[in-house]
């Protein structure tokens, strides 16, 4: 136990054959269970690892056919829970999160700070130096996209696997709405986010060693984009108009409908100054610009109102 609470830890495994071995001998003993999914491995990477390892916390499901890391995650956090877990933590198999941090990643949910906690690569300046470069570029758009399809506007770095939550935050969510690939990580936030759950970044560098990751970033980039603009369409259909409506609700529609409005008008004023060669009006001119600027200051408005929603909610949940 770790200050008196019951730690899980769920690994899926997928090609991880050379360093799953390693990552289990470096989780502390005060981990109370460690649940290995094998994602139907080609390298039967669980199988390899567990014929010379011993560890009675392990418990193991070896999956027919190959779900995604978010579905395998998932089977893990049913076992978790299963096993009476209090907290429960996930990590990779490839050996990039560094356990040594272990202790700094539960603390928040220790001291009751927060019922999420996820690490954060991009923290210290020197550490990023060390990131893969294309990783940098593609965490630092999708973190973009997820602050506006989460609402957690004060993190960063979303798609980080290493994280840990609580037993009461996980059993609040519906797992078989989260999608079960590589959008996983993101897709939980914003479930976690309309249950307006605590969370917290905490800095932890990752490690880069001869591990080969099966995420492309530039194509999940436009992947993830429709998911996150799905995403962020339903966050504020429930939390300003299905739940409540307030002061942000009237900002969103006045923008988008003073926004598109100015931008259309524009649009075919355009064409037809094109198409004849004849100047668009000045009053036509005016309106266009007036439209277009109301509605993004409203739109300003609207994501300012919306951070300011998330932080308050934050200091009434901490």
């Amino acid at each position: 136990m770790f200050h008196n609470a019951r730690i899980g830890l769920v690994i899926p495994c997928y090609k991880v054959k050379n360093q799953l071995s390693e990552v289990i001998s470096s989780i502390p003993e005060w981990v109370d269970g460690i649940y290995l999914i094998d994602d139907a491995c080609p390298e039967k990477s669980v199988q390899y690892v567990m014929n010379s390892v011993s560890d009675s916390r392990i418990k193991v499901v070896y999956l027919e056919k190959n779900g995604g890391v978010g579905y395998a995650v998932k089977q893990g956090y049913l076992m978790a829970v299963e096993g009476n877990q209090d907290l429960i933590v996930r990590i990779d198999g490839d050996g990039q999160m560094d356990l040594n941090h272990l202790a700094d990643l539960l603390m928040p949910l220790i001291k009751g700070e927060a019922d999420f906690s996820k690490g954060n690569r991009f923290f210290y300046v020197e550490d990023i130096s060390k990131m893969p470069k294309r990783r940098i570029v593609g965490n630092i758009v999708l973190s973009f996209m997820s602050k506006f399809s989460t609402g957690y506007w004060d993190i960063f770095d979303p798609n980080n696997g290493y994280n840990a939550i609580t037993s009461r935050a996980l059993k609040q969510l519906p797992l078989d709405k989260i999608d079960n690939r590589y959008f996983f990580e993101s897709d939980q936030l914003f479930r976690l986010g309309l249950n307006r759950v605590k969370i917290v970044d905490v800095p932890i560098p990752a490690k880069y060693g001869t591990e080969v990751s099966n995420l492309n970033i530039f194509v999940s980039v436009f992947e993830f984009t429709f998911k996150h603009i799905r995403n962020s369409l339903k966050r504020i259909f429930y939390n300003y108009f299905l739940r409540e409506f307030n002061l942000g609700s009237l900002e969103f529609i006045l923008g988008t409908l003073l926004l598109n409005f100015g931008l259309l008008l524009g649009s075919i004023s355009w064409i037809i100054g094109m198409g004849t060669g004849a100047p668009t009006p000045v009053s036509r001119l005016i309106l266009i610009a007036m439209t277009t600027l109301s509605g993004l200051q409203f739109i300003l408005g609207f994501l300012a109102y919306d951070m300011n929603k998330q932080t308050s909610h934050s200091a009434k949940n901490s």
